[in-house]
C-alpha cells in the first residue's frame, strides 16, 4: 500500500493489507480509501518481462474488478514490472511490499503528470 501526497508528486509507503482480495482486505481497502478521500486507487498488473499477460495477471485484473465494487472511484491498472526490484535497492524502514506499492504509484505519478494529470485532493491516488 502506498497513498501520494495532495500534490500527487510523492508517494508515501502504508502498511500491507493482509489477503487484500478476500472479504476482510476488500473492506479495510474500501475503508481507506474513504477514510483517506482517495480519488483512485491504482493497482499493479503483474505482466511478464516482455510485456504480455502472466500467471498472475488473471488474478489482478479480477481484484480490481472486485474493488471497483467496493469503492466509489476509479480503480485503474499499472504494469508493475520491476517494482520490486527498485524497491529493494532504494531500501528504507517500510516493508518491501509498501515499498514497491510506493515505487508503483510513483511511476504512475509520473506518467500522469506528464501528460497533464493534476490531483486537487489529499490522498489522490
Amino acid at each position: 500500500m502506498a497513498i501520494s501526497d495532495p500534490t500527487g508528486t510523492l508517494a508515501t509507503p502504508l502498511d500491507v493489507v493482509r489477503r487484500p482480495a478476500e472479504e476482510g482486505g476488500l473492506s479495510a481497502l474500501a475503508a481507506l480509501v474513504r477514510d483517506r478521500e482517495a480519488q483512485r486507487v491504482v493497482v499493479g498488473l503483474p505482466l511478464s518481462l516482455s510485456g504480455g499477460d502472466s500467471a498472475q495477471t488473471a488474478e489482478a485484473r479480477a481484484f480490481a474488478d472486485a474493488l471497483r465494487g467496493r469503492v466509489g472511484v476509479p480503480v485503474e491498472l499499472y504494469d508493475e514490472r520491476f517494482t520490486t526490484k527498485l524497491a529493494q535497492r532504494a531500501g528504507g524502514r517500510s516493508g518491501e511490499d509498501s515499498r514497491a506499492a510506493a515505487v508503483l504509484l510513483e511511476g504512475y505519478l509520473d506518467r500522469h503528470r506528464a501528460s497533464g494529470f493534476v490531483a486537487n485532493r489529499p490522498g489522490s491516488s
